[in-house]
Order: structure tokens, then C-alpha cells, then sequence
């Protein structure tokens, strides 16, 4: 058959496209906007009819109807990483997690540590030759894609046909169904004094020539809206962006200086405006390619100069990072903070930037403590931790001894908490 035949013997209603699915099955979904609505829709009004099926996924962007405590016999979610629309399962326990680096994730697949039956995901029309693009999350979707017994697809002309390893030929698809609908938009994050603070002393931090990986948030965000005048950029990031593209408009990102991939932006997942959707379809400069290969530390380290910008949510004065719990509840996942902080710390000049407001809860406690809270889930090691900024200034710990670190700490803390963690830390032999 030729592409086309093969292609419409392919086509049918949502409905039946999810009869690929069977009893047990682990389904793959990609990260955030590569999810597929009109087949996980399917998924949830027929999921009565299944048992024991679970939809693993980072960063759910809809709660689903199949995100249902009371169905999670039929179909259970299995987070890789919590969202809006599945922490509040998380932590009441009804929804799975599986911790985890991002960049590992194919391997855990590759190895069937982590089961792979069905993949569901979105995909770009098909060209002439009968390729598509899952090019909003190729991330862990490539790596499942080559163990599935089934690869479902829904196939929307708004999603891009991006370079990179990212395609997938349609004698590889099991079913496919089609849609119209725009792909999800993700605003820019609210950015406040607080972000503004923070995001001028890290840009005060970047050369010229860096390579940039920025994570989600409203102060990685308020880092680029910093980094406009700036000369000669790269990316290798794992999350395409909307900051991002802005940077690129600017001219200040041209890849021009990167020495691994040069000439090229890097991702590994999209989340952002229909602009940005548009900006990545056929765009030679621009490639998405799985996570394994992003996030991979070897790899991204090849950059010089690679500056890796992430926040956290809670340090304690040796530099460890709680950012994915509020003490036992969890609330995110490791991602690929370590991926990327490990990788600067190997990129000659590289320089990995920890970022946090100093407080919460309206001021009323400080985010840096002597001892993270008990039950917080450690996402990067205090032997990792290179540059760590609040509003209050710059704290550099890779190479400091225990006692310099805490002072460094407490120097960039809220004045209001400075007098009391001194005194934490004596009590506990820091100082």
C-alpha cells in the first residue's frame, strides 16, 4: 500500500481508536500539550469497559474524566510528574508516581522497567514520504514508540512538523483519528518585583555566547526578560517557550557560539502560545529531539558556558533542594533539574543557577531553613548545587565548605530569618 491507503485504513472515530487498548495496559502519553484530547476523551467515556489500564504522563495539562478516584480500578493515572490536574490525586494517594530523572526515563522503557503497551499522542499531518512529527513531546514518547504493541495517534494540522528525532512513519501506527482544534496555549507565568529581583542578578551572571536551559516558572521567565540585549545565545533546554522564542525574535539567541549543535535550538517538549507552535513547523534552526538525548548531562555539557536556571521550593544550608514536595506531599517531580545542573557543572564555564523567592506565605516563612521540612523529597544533592539567588543576592556554594555555604545562605535569606537561622545553624554545628 502506498502512504496514503496506508493512511486511511488507519483513520477511524476516537471511539474505536482506543480498542488498541487492552486489559492491564500501561498507555504512554507525552508531556503537557503532546497529550491528545480527543483520544484520552474516548479513553475516559469508555473506561468503564476496561480494568486495570493505567496512562502514565508528566505533566497532565486536563483533568480527564479517567482521572477519577472512584474508577481507578478501570483506569488509573500514573504521574511522572504532578500538574494542576493531578496533584491534588497525588496527594490524596489515588494517583501513582513514579520518581524519576527525566532524562532516564527511555531507558526505564527501553528496559521494560517501566511498561510501554500503547503510546497516545499527538502528531502533525503526514508528509509526502509518510512521515508525522510528535513534535510537542518527543521527550520519552520515542523510546515507548519503539516498545509499543500499539501507537495511537491524533493528527492535528496545528501541530508542527519539526527536524529532529521526532518523527514517526505511518507504518508504524496502529490507528490514528483526527482533529482541528488549536493545541493548548500556556501563558508566560506572573512575574512580580520578587521575579524581577531575582532574574536581574542571574542575568548579571550571563556572558555573552552561553548556552541556555530554562525551566518553567515566573522567575526562569523573568531571567530571559533580562537577557534581550545580550549577544550570541544558545539553547539546549529541555521545554521550548514562549521566553525562548521571545530571546529569538530579539536576536539575542542566534546559536551561533554553541559548540555542540551549532546553529541549532534544542528542545525536547513545547509549551506555549500558538506563535510558538508555528515558529517551531519546518523550521530548520530549530530541532526536538528525546530526552535521553537533551537532557542526557555528557551531552548537553559539551555546550561551553552552559548556564541551567531552575527553581526550587525549600533549601536548607547545605544546598539541598526540596523542589518537588511540600514535606510529604508531593507536588511536582525531579524533572530534569539535576539532568541540567549536572550538565553545567561539566560545561566548561558552565553555571547552574538554583532560584527561590526567599519566603512564602506572605513573608511569614523563610524558604531557606536549616533542615528541609521532614518527608521533602530531595530533587537535587547538595554536591550538585552550584549558584543559588533570591531577591536578596547571590549565594555561590560548589566548592565552599559547610560552614562557608551556610553563611553564604543566610546572607541571601529574608533579614527578617537571618538572626534565627544563625542561630539553627550553631545549634547545629554549621557555625
Amino acid at each position: 500500500m502506498n502512504h496514503l491507503s496506508l493512511y486511511q485504513s488507519r483513520r477511524m472515530a476516537a471511539a474505536d481508536a482506543v480498542r488498541q487498548v487492552r486489559n492491564g495496559d500501561m498507555v504512554i502519553v507525552p508531556t503537557g500539550v503532546g497529550e491528545p484530547p480527543s483520544l484520552l476523551t474516548a479513553l475516559s467515556e469508555q473506561r468503564h469497559g476496561f480494568l486495570d489500564v493505567k496512562v502514565a504522563q508528566i505533566l497532565a495539562m486536563r483533568k480527564y474524566a479517567y482521572i477519577d478516584p472512584e474508577t481507578t480500578q478501570h483506569v488509573r493515572h500514573v504521574a511522572l510528574f504532578f500538574g494542576g490536574a493531578t496533584r491534588a490525586g497525588g496527594q490524596a494517594g489515588w494517583i501513582d508516581f513514579i520518581p524519576n530523572y527525566f532524562s532516564e526515563i527511555p531507558a526505564q522503557i527501553a528496559r521494560g522497567l517501566i511498561p510501554a503497551d500503547v503510546v497516545f499522542s499527538m502528531a502533525s499531518p503526514m508528509d509526502a514520504d509518510g512521515w508525522l512529527a510528535l513534535s510537542l513531546g518527543a521527550d520519552y514518547t520515542m523510546a515507548a514508540v519503539a516498545k509499543a504493541r500499539a501507537v495511537v495517534l491524533e493528527v492535528n494540522p496545528n501541530v508542527p512538523f519539526a527536524h529532529g528525532n521526532c518523527r514517526i512513519h505511518i507504518s508504524q501506527v496502529a490507528a490514528l483519528v483526527e482533529s482541528s482544534e488549536p493545541v493548548l496555549e500556556v501563558g508566560l507565568p506572573k512575574i512580580g518585583p520578587v521575579q524581577e529581583a531575582i532574574g536581574r542578578y542571574v542575568a548579571e551572571h550571563i556572558d555573552d555566547g552561553s548556552t541556555l536551559q530554562i525551566g518553567y516558572g515566573g522567575i526562569p521567565d523573568a531571567v530571559v526578560m533580562q537577557l534581550a540585549h545580550k549577544h550570541d545565545l544558545g539553547v539546549h533546554t529541555e521545554m521550548l517557550g514562549d521566553g525562548i522564542l521571545t530571546l529569538i525574535e530579539a536576536g539575542a539567541v542566534n546559536n551561533s557560539r554553541k559548540n555542540y549543535l551549532p546553529g541549532k535550538t534544542i528542545a525536547t517538549f513545547a509549551l506555549g502560545s500558538q506563535k510558538l507552535y508555528r515558529h517551531m513547523d519546518r523550521n530548520p534552526a530549530l530541532e526536538m529531539h528525546p530526552v535521553d538525548f537533551t537532557n542526557d548531562p555528557v551531552l548537553a555539557g559539551q555546550n561551553d558556558k552552559l548556564v541551567a536556571i531552575n527553581a526550587t521550593l525549600q533549601i536548607d544550608l547545605l544546598g539541598q533542594c526540596g523542589s518537588e514536595s511540600l514535606g510529604h506531599a508531593p507536588f511536582s517531580g525531579t524533572g530534569g533539574q539535576s539532568d541540567f545542573v549536572r550538565a553545567a557543572n561539566r560545561s566548561r564555564d558552565g553555571k547552574a543557577f538554583i532560584v527561590l523567592p526567599s519566603t512564602a506565605k506572605g513573608d511569614s516563612i523563610s524558604r531557606i531553613v536549616p533542615s528541609l521540612s521532614p518527608g521533602t523529597h530531595v530533587s537535587t544533592s547538595k554536591n550538585d548545587i552550584h549558584y543559588v539567588v533570591t531577591e536578596h543576592g547571590v549565594a555561590r556554594l560548589r566548592g565552599k565548605s559547610a560552614k562557608q555555604r551556610a553563611q553564604e545562605l543566610i546572607a541571601i535569606a529574608h533579614p527578617d530569618f537571618r538572626g534565627e537561622l544563625m542561630a539553627q545553624a550553631r545549634s547545629l554545628r554549621l557555625l
